[in-house]
């Protein structure tokens, strides 16, 4: 997939028809035929050489079910959250410390 940028547009080309299939459900995902388009806010980090996706959340959008680690227990209530998206959830003592973005989630200090 190419990806240019030209001050405050991005123009992306499929180089692929599997591109080509992914951008059209992503334009169809962003984009209301009555006008209520949605906006891709960016998730975390992007530093070349060090990371080898950028990730975007799409506002407006129900996110997937919470999953939660089988083997972390929480200590005492508190608050967790996901340094990557910086989403945040409460968990009671005893409970499940729940996996956001592919690790588990922090406790705010």
């Amino acid at each position: 997939m190419k990806i240019s940028v030209d001050r405050n547009v991005v123009e992306i080309t499929p180089e692929s028809e599997q591109e080509t299939a992914s951008l059209d459900l992503l334009w169809k995902v962003v984009i209301d035929c009555y006008g209520n388009n949605k906006k891709m806010v960016p998730m975390g980090q992007f530093v070349p050489g060090i990371d080898t996706l950028a990730r975007f959340n799409i506002e407006g959008v129900q996110g997937g079910v919470t999953v939660y680690s089988d083997e972390k227990k929480a200590t005492e209530d508190n608050t967790y959250y996901c340094h990557i998206c910086n989403k945040y959830m409460q968990v009671k003592a005893g409970g499940q410390v729940p996996l956001c973005c592919g690790r588990d989630m922090e406790t705010i200090d």
